[in-house]
């Protein structure tokens, strides 16, 4: 009779946390397709569900927009690629979705982590990895602000959350850290981990971007992490020369490697390559895009809000390189 009573204790306890589908970081999708659904099960981790994108930026115009914004404030490559994930992420709202729990949701918010050296060009500095939400009102200007105020802190010696996490993990024994991320894992899946955790995290997140041109390296290509919700993950190699066809003759431009892993649970290749291929326009087309020229700020505008004449501008240039560019939403 104890045992009847135990198992039916613990019947009822899975109905009622499986009957949990809110979170603090997504929103449940349960109107999809069947197809999808059962993809969430018969393939249930991001590593057996991959698809990998290579795609190129072809840089001159990029090279030439960083020269005149750093005369009103910093901009790097780095701030530049982290805007156009932005950008193709409100075009694309359905690239920030994420699976958890054999579940869809669309994420709240856009947020970018990214991996730095604590130490700027020193190979022996330890990585650490910023994370930051893309707000809809910022400028690509407000944003570099804040992400060189996040770069200042990270390479300062302040002990960040990261540090403090870390450290708390790396202390556990080994007996004791299996068993705490198999409940950290079980938390998530039945959506109990606390906000604050999740916010913190920066495997939580819309894409991991790692920037290996910054050191010199070519772009490989990356796995998805299991732990955390990123669906997406960039790598951005060094700037090359490469024969490209323009107006029908081969000619050499400076280009970007990005190589893109996608989870293909969220949404279909189709999407997928429509999303990865507004990245490219940004930062091909970053005056359009990005705007932030003048001296005054009369040309800021949220990233990924262009005005109209912009947005015009854009779709203009992009059907005189025969692409098709779509209005935001």
């Amino acid at each position: 009779m104890t045992w009847l009573i135990i198992i039916g204790a613990f019947i009822v306890l899975l109905t009622v946390l499986n009957l949990k589908k809110s979170r603090s970081d997504g929103t449940y999708l349960g109107n999809i397709h069947p197809y999808r659904k059962v993809m969430l099960h018969i393939m249930p981790t991001r590593n057996e569900s991959y698809v990998l994108y290579d795609e190129y930026v072809v840089a001159d115009d990029l090279l030439r927009y960083l020269k005149v914004v750093n005369e009103r404030f910093h901009c790097d490559m780095q701030h530049a690629i982290v805007a156009a994930v932005g950008h193709g992420m409100r075009h694309n709202p359905s690239m920030n979705r994420f699976v958890v729990g054999r579940r869809l949701y669309q994420r709240k918010g856009v947020w970018v982590t990214f991996s730095m050296k604590r130490e700027k060009l020193n190979r022996a500095a330890k990585l650490t990895a910023v994370k930051r939400e893309l707000t809809e009102q910022e400028s690509l200007k407000d944003l570099c602000d804040a992400l060189n105020a996040s770069i200042k802190v990270e390479r300062s010696d302040a002990v960040t959350y990261t540090d403090k996490e870390v450290g708390l993990f790396s202390k556990i024994p080994r007996p004791i850290m299996v068993f705490a991320v198999k409940v950290f894992k079980l938390m998530d899946y039945y959506n109990l981990l606390p906000a604050g955790f999740i916010k913190n995290d920066g495997f939580y997140t819309s894409l991991f971007a790692a920037n290996l041109g910054s050191v010199g390296m070519k772009a490989g290509y990356h796995h998805l992490y299991e732990w955390g919700t990123c669906p997406l993950f960039l790598m951005i190699g060094r700037m090359e020369e490469r024969a490209v066809v323009e107006d029908g003759q081969v000619v050499i431009k400076r280009v970007i490697p990005l190589r893109f892993t996608y989870d293909e649970r969220i949404d279909d290749g189709l999407s997928a390559g429509h999303g990865i291929k507004s990245v490219v326009d940004a930062l091909e087309n970053p005056f359009q895009v990005f705007g932030c020229t003048s001296a005054d700020g009369s040309d800021d505008h949220p990233v990924g809000k262009m005005p109209e004449h912009k947005q015009k501008e854009l779709e203009d240039r992009l059907k005189k390189q025969h692409l098709v560019v779509s209005k935001a939403a």
